[in-house]
């Protein structure tokens, strides 16, 4: 029985498992994984993340987008919170981060803080606590497009990458980003029209492609920080600081968003279009886009770890959220998907 309910929740959490499988194959045997290695990942995972973009752009609908349009306090509340308020927790504690953790890791706090929101889960969780889906759809979206572009311009003004080997300047950062991510995303959608409802078929395939590579880029990644020795500096202390900060930050910004939501006097579906999508930070696409921004750096791995302990806490703790806000929901569904 109980290895029946072990299989069980391995096949359930596989992407978990996945990733924690991939970091104990770095570690134990890191020239598999690392660039130039035996299965040279460094170009496997260059093709997935066009992959992975070029995908997501076929996935974006102009139709549900458009719908979501007018409801413009909606929009900036959620977008100033993902590129505005949570950068502006780095500015105000960066020293404490530096002070605290190992350079690579303290800047992968501020490439947390700096990423854009999700898209599948912000609107599942939406769609489960009876929020204006429409509107997490758009804002979603929204930010994924705008964090192509505003994730690395605000790391490049935020942090000090020169130390980092592989990271490059600004400018050539933009460019590298918008060639790897932003234009299979056009193509993508360029393409939508005459690919969307096939690969629709295939959507248990496909839908799977990104974690998939995700998995790849840890090993690549992991390998490469445990073949250049960057764990050295790394200790179970830093491993409980770090979680205890993504919840604490993750806590702060939900507390900031319900009280926000009220104060800007939202509606229930409003509301939790807000705190799902406003508290939310992608793995599917920071990863890749990680690795686009700084290169075959060796410090890769500890920069992912923020983002890699983020994301399963902000799902539990958002889905308690979720089941919390549907029993709150008003019996009487509303008329309308936008606030009054």
């Amino acid at each position: 029985m109980f290895m029946l309910n072990l299989l069980n929740i391995i096949k359930k959490e596989w992407f978990l498992v996945g990733m924690l499988g991939a970091i104990v194959v770095a570690i134990l045997a890191p020239a598999l994984g690392q660039n130039q290695g035996a299965l040279h990942l460094e170009t496997v995972t260059h093709i997935g993340i066009a992959i992975i973009f070029f995908l997501h752009g076929i996935g974006l609908s102009p139709e549900k987008i458009r719908s979501g349009l007018s409801n413009w306090r909606l929009h900036l509340a959620i977008q100033i919170t993902t590129f505005g308020i949570y950068p502006l927790i780095w500015i105000i504690s960066h020293q404490g981060f530096y002070a605290l953790f190992p350079t690579s890791l303290a800047i992968g706090f501020c490439y947390l803080l700096v990423l854009p929101s999700t898209i599948s889960s912000s609107v599942a969780m939406t769609a489960i606590g009876k929020g204006n889906v429409p509107g997490a759809i758009f804002n979603a979206s929204l930010s994924s497009v705008l964090g192509v572009i505003l994730t690395p311009l605000l790391m490049g003004l935020l942090t000090t990458q020169s130390h980092i080997s592989g990271a490059q300047e600004l400018s050539n950062t933009i460019t590298t980003v918008a060639q790897t991510l932003l234009l299979p995303m056009l193509i993508g959608q360029l393409c939508r029209p005459f690919l969307a409802a096939p690969l629709q078929r295939y959507r248990a395939i496909t839908g799977k492609i990104d974690k998939w590579v995700i998995i790849l880029i840890v090993l690549n990644a992991f390998s490469n920080s445990v073949a250049d020795h960057i764990w050295q500096d790394f200790s179970l202390s830093s491993l409980i600081s770090s979680i205890l900060i993504c919840c604490v930050i993750l806590i702060i910004i939900c507390t900031l968003l319900q009280h926000g939501s009220r104060w800007l006097k939202f509606n229930h579906e409003d509301e939790v279009a807000t705190v799902f999508c406003g508290t939310k930070k992608t793995l599917a696409a920071g990863i890749p886009m990680a690795q686009v921004i700084f290169g075959g750096s060796p410090d890769l791995g500890m920069i992912l770890l923020p983002i890699m302990l983020y994301h399963p806490i902000q799902l539990f703790y958002c889905a308690f959220l979720a089941n919390r806000y549907a029993a709150q929901a008003p019996d009487t569904p509303l008329e309308s998907n936008t606030t009054p």
